[in-house]
């Protein structure tokens, strides 16, 4: 077992606490490339949308100093519904904090950040940004704000009115740490943090998170979550070969059908596609 604690852990069971809110501040602060400060830990078990509670599998839900909401996920394995999913997520977030009466402008900005360890979509980059923005379809001009909507939105640019989106391809990093956020990265993927790191909370990070500091419950809850992380990840790969054997039998007997309404010999048909005579007569 590794010196630290892997960041999924922290952020279900430790991160939580008020005194390690700089760890949490220094990665959100590297990733939003602003100082944040961390004003509450909210809990999403108080959803409104309680018949919906089920879909929405927030790990971590904090109230920065500019009131900003701002989800922390951390997903381990493969969903290809994935994208959609935190586009709810964002969606609940936001019917849960609209109060009857509130105005528009009162709305609260969402920050998603998503960290993965699958292969989400297809790109080059292991991180991700996205925004909301309005282009010209003649003019392919962006739409801008009004000086009074500006002061109305504290904000200049339209994107930031609405949700954004970070993904986090952490398998799809080369290990290379080339700045500040790549070092937490780094961490998410390795599990370790380097002497010479300077990131913002890293160090922090490397001394409260280690494994050393977990007491003998703690250290066999977090035993017990390694080993079921592994034994997930060995029946993903099961079933993967499974269905992967399964797949090439199912394409086997297609061609050995198609072979024998050719008439083709049955000799031939074994040496193509491997099944036996028995088999093949029983088609």
């Amino acid at each position: 077992m590794k010196n630290l604690i892997k960041f999924d852990w922290a952020v279900k069971r430790l991160l939580r606490n008020k005194a390690n809110f700089g760890i949490l501040e220094g990665f959100l602060s590297e990733l939003l490339n602003e100082d944040i400060k961390i004003k509450s830990i909210l809990e999403s078990e108080s959803n409104k949308l309680n018949k919906y509670q089920k879909f929405n599998k927030v790990d971590l839900l904090v109230k920065n100093s500019k009131a900003e909401l701002i989800i922390i996920e951390i997903q381990n394995n493969q969903e290809h519904d994935y994208l959609l999913r935190i586009l709810f997520g964002t969606s609940i977030l936001l019917v849960n904090n609209i109060d009857e009466g509130m105005d528009y402008s009162q709305i609260k900005k969402i920050i998603s950040v998503n960290i993965v360890y699958f292969d989400l979509g297809q790109g080059n980059d292991y991180i991700y940004h996205g925004t909301t923005q309005f282009t010209g379809l003649h003019t392919k001009d962006i739409l801008k704000l009004t000086k009074e909507q500006e002061s109305l939105y504290h904000t200049a640019n339209i994107s930031k009115i609405y949700p954004e989106y970070y993904v986090i391809k952490v398998n799809q990093f080369n290990d290379i740490a080339k700045d500040t956020l790549d070092e937490w990265i780094y961490f998410f993927k390795k599990d370790e943090i380097k002497d010479e790191f300077k990131a913002k909370g890293i160090k922090e990070a490397k001394k409260q998170l280690d494994i050393l500091k977990l007491s003998d419950t703690e250290l066999k809850e977090y035993e017990n979550y390694i080993e079921h992380q592994r034994y997930e990840r060995s029946l993903i790969v099961s079933n993967y070969k499974v269905g992967k054997i399964e797949g090439k039998k199912e394409t086997e007997i297609e061609i050995a059908r198609n072979l024998l309404k050719s008439g083709v010999a049955i000799e031939i048909i074994i040496k193509t596609t491997g099944l036996s005579k028995q088999e093949i007569e029983n088609l």
